[in-house]
Parts: structure tokens; sequence; C-alpha cells
């Protein structure tokens, strides 16, 4: 079997849930960076890369002999198809139900609102300052949904759904490491705040963060 391909931005919460999921479910691949910034800026993507995916975007995975796009459908893709590994959606369906609640939150209701393509244009229209505004904005809107929804299975076990690791905590690291980034006040979502502390040491986590990727490297020095 080929080893997997990941095409991968460092900073893309997207692609850092992808990471994790990679991770938990003990699947070898390799990294290849795609550089959002300059993409941006007007740099083509390579041409590779956009045979595989004409709309540029990360992640991508070639898995399989498959070529897939979007995180949900990635992880899901990964759950169904991968035997090794820890099982990250429950077997009950109402359990299940409340998992993908928390990953479409994320995914849907939070992280759409504060994309590149999105802030870009802020910043381009009105600044830096609006850019920051709105994302904070946003993102603490989400996270008072997620923090009233956790509180209340939180003390069943460590991570979001209680003794077991879920596809909610891949969404939910990244999410949050955004929060920060974008300056939310944390102190307000104290099960947010313990759930995450606990994920973020966790190996397959601390191995997908976007310091420990191979293109952060020329951003972080």
């Amino acid at each position: 079997m080929e080893r997997a391909v990941l095409y991968s931005y460092w900073r893309s919460s997207s692609s850092y849930r992808v990471r994790i999921v990679l991770n938990l479910k003990k699947v070898d691949y390799e990294y290849r960076p795609i550089n959002l910034l300059k993409l941006s800026q007007g740099e083509q993507p390579p041409a590779e890369f956009l045979r595989l995916n004409p709309g540029g975007q990360v992640p991508t995975l070639l898995i399989d002999g498959h070529v897939l796009t979007q995180s949900v459908a990635i992880c899901e893709y990964l759950e169904e198809a991968v035997t090794g590994g820890v099982k990250l959606l429950p077997e009950d369906p109402a359990q299940r139900a409340q998992v993908r609640r928390v990953v479409e939150i994320v995914n849907s209701g939070i992280q759409p609102l504060h994309n590149s393509a999105v802030l870009d244009y802020l910043s381009s229209k009105f600044g830096d300052a609006a850019r920051t505004e709105w994302s904070k904005h946003w993102i603490h809107k989400g996270l008072i949904q997620l923090e009233t929804i956790l509180q209340h299975s939180v003390g069943q076990g460590p991570y979001s759904f209680g003794k077991q690791l879920t596809l909610a905590d891949a969404f939910l690291v990244p999410q949050i490491g955004h929060a920060e980034r974008f300056g939310v006040n944390m102190e307000e979502f104290p099960t947010l705040r313990k759930i995450y502390h606990t994920l973020i040491e966790l190996p397959e986590f601390a191995a997908a963060h976007p310091s420990r990727q191979p293109d952060a490297e020329e951003h972080l020095a």
C-alpha cells in the first residue's frame, strides 16, 4: 500500500484536525506543504496540487488510491476505513449524533466565519483591527455554545465526551488554538480550557500542533 500524502498548511485549523485524526488512527503519511499565505498574495499553487484539488484548498489527502478533500469528509473516511488506532465515533447512534453536533458547530458554525478568505477580505476593506475584532466576536459566540454543551459531560472523563476520545476532540483543539491566537479570553470557558489542556499533552495531538509542522519553520524563525 502506498504511503498516504497530506497537502497541508501549518496554521490551517482544518488541516490541523486531519493531522490529529491521522495520528490517532496510526496512519503514516507524507506531509506536503501548501503556503496559503502566498496563495492569498497571488502566487499560483503547484500544478500537481491543482490537478488533485482544483479549488486549491487544504487539507487534501491521498490515501488508498483516493483523493479526499474537506476535513469532515476526510476524518469520517479515516474513521470508517482505517481499522487501526483509536475509534473516534461512539457505537450508540444518539452519542454519535452528539459528537457530530460539536464537530458541526466548529466546522459549519465557527470556522467559516474566520477562515483566511473572509479575514483577508475584511483586512483589505476595513483594516487589520476589524479582522481581529470580527474573529474574536464569532469565535467567542461559538465557544459559548460549546461550553454549555460540554460542561454536562466533562465530569465523566477528561475529554469532550468522557473517557473516550472522539472526533469532537480533534475539532475542538484547533478551534481553541485559534481562539487563543485572536485573543479570546479563555478564562470564560473553564470546561473547554480544561479539556484543551488535557488533549494537547497527548502525543498524537502534540505532534499535530502547527508549530511542529515542517512549514512552520519559515514563519516562526
